[in-house]
């Protein structure tokens, strides 16, 4: 089985421990003591890195993790003179493993250049980084709205059960935006009367699922190019 831990860092980002009863991954460290500190309460010792795009807040305790454990670490290969920790770059078409359980490599750019996905498939699980959050997408640093767009689409087509696990906590500022975009989707009123409930509550709102954000994302339910960047452009003015 396939244990994933989330771990808040910094003001909003999450890292997260992936554990398969012997080996142990730290993906996307935007600190590394708080890794460390988690893994080491679990009695787990850290192996790899794994990181989905160069920007500090997901990298920046990718060095401090290998010095203090000797884990190697695994990142997109078109960031790496962005990535000075990276040992192993990787792109799509790849696999990595972590024991027996293996993710494909997905090429998802627009963030960044080079942002990649990690997708588990056997276990419905898969890490977008900064590129689907829940009820959002992430702005577009380097890259165009068509190919965000093209994102959206292959997330998209995953089964609905398939867990996301994204990089931020920004599930109630996306859904008070995309209330403004999805005034009359009911899923999208019921979900952010949840979301309220849990932040009131200090509770976290990932994971969430494919079919949530099918149903609730309007990012992801953007029928085409047009519309997706007309939703980006606008949430990043408000």
């Amino acid at each position: 089985m396939l244990e994933i831990v989330r771990v808040p860092v910094l003001s909003d980002n999450y890292a997260w421990l992936l554990h398969d009863g012997a080996r142990t991954v730290a993906l996307d460290p935007g600190e590394a003591q708080p890794l460390l500190d988690a893994a080491v309460a679990r009695g787990w010792t850290i192996d790899a890195v794994w990181l989905t795009h160069w920007h500090g807040d997901h990298v920046a305790g990718a060095a401090a993790i290998k010095q203090a454990t000797g884990a190697r670490v695994i990142g997109p290969e078109a960031e790496r003179a962005k990535i000075d920790a990276l040992d192993d770059g990787v792109g799509e078409g790849d696999v990595v493993s972590l024991g027996e359980h293996r993710a494909d490599v997905w090429h998802v750019p627009g963030h960044t250049a080079g942002h990649i996905a990690f997708h588990f498939a056997d276990d419905g699980v898969i890490f977008t980084g900064d590129t689907l959050f829940a009820m959002g997408c992430g702005r577009l640093f380097e890259g165009t709205p068509a190919q965000m767009f093209a994102n959206m689409q292959r997330y998209a087509e995953l089964d609905d059960a398939t867990r996301v696990y994204c990089g931020h906590e920004y599930t109630q500022s996306n859904g008070r935006f995309a209330l403004t975009a999805e005034p009359d989707n009911q899923a999208l009123v019921a979900r952010m009367a949840e979301v309220d409930r849990l932040r009131a509550a200090g509770e976290a709102t990932i994971p969430t699922t494919i079919g949530v954000e099918r149903a609730t994302n309007p990012f992801l339910r953007a029928p085409d190019v047009a519309t997706f960047a007309e939703r980006r452009l606008r949430k990043d003015q408000s």
